[in-house]
C-alpha cells in the first residue's frame, strides 16, 4: 500500500514541477498540494486539520514577525538614505575606471543586502546604481547580471530569507556556526563575481558611455559615515554578542534613523517610523501568505515521509560527498522555478529530503539553500531580476548567458564548502 501511495505522490509532485516551471501561483500550488498530500497519503481528517492546516502555520508566527522586523530594518536603509549613500559614495571613489567601479559597486550592493531585503530595496537601490554604471560605459547586461548576482551574495547572510529557508530545517539556527559557512558562501559570490568583471573588462573599458538623465541626477542627502556600520549591526550582534534577531533588527533599525537624524523631533519620528513599517509590511504581505501555504505543504510531506522512503530511499545517494556533486551537477535545474529552487518546485524536493532524515538537517540547509540562491542571483522569475532586466531593457536570453555560468561556478564551490563544514 505504502507503494502505491508513495507512487501517486511522485506523480503529484512532478505535476507540481511542471505547473512552478510553467509560471503557476506557488501559493495557490502550495496548498493545493497540503491539500492533495493529505488525501492522497490518507492522514486522518482530524489529524490533518490541527497539524498540517492549522498547528504549522501557528507555530511559524515567530518566524513571520522576525521577518516583518527584517524588512523594517531594509526599508529604513532605504529610505534613510544609508543605502543610496553607501552605493554613491562607492562609485565616487573608484572615479572614472569603470572595472575598478562596478567591482566596488557590486562589494558595496552585497553589503547592503545582508540586511535590505525585497523588490522594493532592490529598485530604490537598482534606479541610482544603474543609471550611474551605464553612464560609465558598461554594458548593460554585465551591469545588471553584476547587481543581481551581489544581491544574491548578500542573501547568503540576509536574516530575513534564512527565516523562509528555516521553515524545512527548524533546527539550523541563525548563529556563528552557521554565519561562518553564509559570510564565506557569500565571499565565494563576491570573488567568482569579480572575476566575471575582470573576464568582461575589456568590454567595460570599450563600452559606449550613456549621458545621465537630469531624472537620474538627483542630489545626494548626505548621511553620517558612522551610519554606513548599520547594515551589519544585526550579524554582529548574532556573532559577539549572540543576540536573537528580534532585537538585532530593532537595535539596527532604531540606530539607522538615530544616527540619520530622522528621530530629532517626536512628530518627525512618529512618521519616519509610520511610513516606513507600512511600506515594509505591504513589501513582504504576499510572502508572507506563500509561506503560511508553504508550512501546510511541508507539514503534509512530513506526514507523508514514510511512504516516500519505501520507494527513495534506494535511489538518494547516502553520502554526503555524492549527493553534493549531484546538486552542484544539476543546480540548472533551479532555474524557473524548478525542483531546486525551493521558493518553487524544488520546496517538495526540500520536503521530502527533510522527512526522509538521511541527511542532518545542519547540511540539507546549505545544500539546498545554495541552488536557490544561485537562482536568485540569476533567474529571470526572480521578481528583483525581471524588473532589472525590465529597467535596463535587455533580453532574458542575454541576461542569463552573462551571469549564470558564473554563478553556477560559485554554486558548485560553496556546494563542496558546505560538505567540509557540515557534511
Amino acid at each position: 500500500m505504502n507503494m502505491i501511495i508513495g507512487i501517486l505522490l511522485l506523480i503529484t509532485y512532478f505535476g507540481f514541477i511542471y505547473y512552478a516551471v510553467k509560471g503557476g501561483n506557488i501559493m495557490v500550488g502550495y496548498f493545493i498540494m497540503a491539500i492533495l498530500w493529505t488525501i492522497i497519503g490518507l492522514i486522518p481528517f482530524n489529524t490533518a486539520i490541527v497539524d498540517v492546516f492549522s498547528k504549522p502555520v501557528e507555530g511559524y508566527g515567530a518566524t513571520a514577525v522576525v521577518i516583518i522586523f527584517g524588512s523594517w530594518f531594509g526599508r529604513v536603509l532605504v529610505d534613510t538614505g544609508i543605502a543610496e549613500n553607501i552605493s554613491k559614495k562607492t562609485l565616487k571613489i573608484a572615479g572614472n575606471k569603470p572595472v575598478i567601479a562596478a567591482i566596488l559597486v557590486c562589494i558595496a550592493t552585497t553589503f547592503i543586502f545582508t540586511s535590505a531585503f525585497g523588490v522594493g530595496s532592490v529598485i530604490a537601490i537598482g534606479v541610482i546604481i544603474l543609471p550611474i554604471l551605464f553612464s560609465l560605459g558598461i554594458p548593460r547586461n554585465i551591469a545588471v547580471s553584476a547587481f543581481t548576482i551581489a544581491i544574491g551574495a548578500g542573501m547568503y547572510v540576509n536574516i530575513v530569507l534564512f527565516k523562509q529557508m528555516q521553515l524545512f530545517f527548524p533546527s539550523v539556527k541563525y548563529d556563528a556556526n552557521y554565519l561562518k559557512f553564509g559570510i564565506a558562501a557569500a565571499a565565494v559570490q563576491v570573488i567568482v563575481l569579480i572575476v566575471m568583471l575582470l573576464f568582461n573588462s575589456r568590454k567595460i573599458v570599450k563600452g559606449e558611455k550613456e549621458v545621465l538623465e537630469k531624472t537620474e541626477e538627483k542630489e545626494l542627502k548626505s548621511v553620517p559615515a558612522i551610519s554606513y556600520i548599520v547594515p551589519i549591526i544585526p550579524i554582529l550582534m548574532t556573532i559577539l554578542f549572540k543576540w536573537q534577531p528580534i532585537p538585532s533588527l530593532l537595535l539596527a533599525t532604531l540606530l539607522g534613523l538615530l544616527l540619520t537624524g530622522k528621530l530629532k523631533t517626536w512628530k518627525g519620528s512618529l512618521e519616519i517610523i509610520n511610513a516606513t513599517i507600512k511600506q515594509a509590511v505591504s513589501d513582504i504581505a504576499g510572502l508572507l501568505m506563500m509561506l503560511f501555504a508553504l508550512t501546510m505543504f511541508s507539514a503534509a510531506a512530513a506526514k507523508d515521509a514514510q511512504n516516500f522512503t519505501s520507494i527513495l530511499s534506494s535511489v538518494v545517494p547516502h553520502s554526503t560527498v555524492i549527493i553534493a556533486i549531484a546538486i552542484a551537477i544539476l543546480c540548472p535545474i533551479a532555474l524557473f522555478r524548478g525542483p531546486l529552487n525551493v521558493w518553487g518546485a524544488g520546496s517538495a524536493t526540500a520536503a521530502i529530503l527533510a522527512a526522509m532524515n538521511i541527511f542532518p538537517a545542519k547540511f540539507l540547509f546549505p545544500l539546498l539553500y545554495i541552488p536557490a540562491i544561485m537562482a536568485i542571483s540569476t533567474c529571470p522569475t526572480q521578481s528583483w531580476n525581471l524588473w532589472s532586466i525590465n529597467y535596463s531593457k535587455i533580453e532574458i536570453k542575454k541576461f542569463l548567458k552573462t551571469g549564470f555560468a558564473w554563478c553556477w561556478i560559485a554554486a558548485a564551490i560553496n556546494e563542496v564548502l558546505a560538505v567540509i563544514m557540515f557534511g
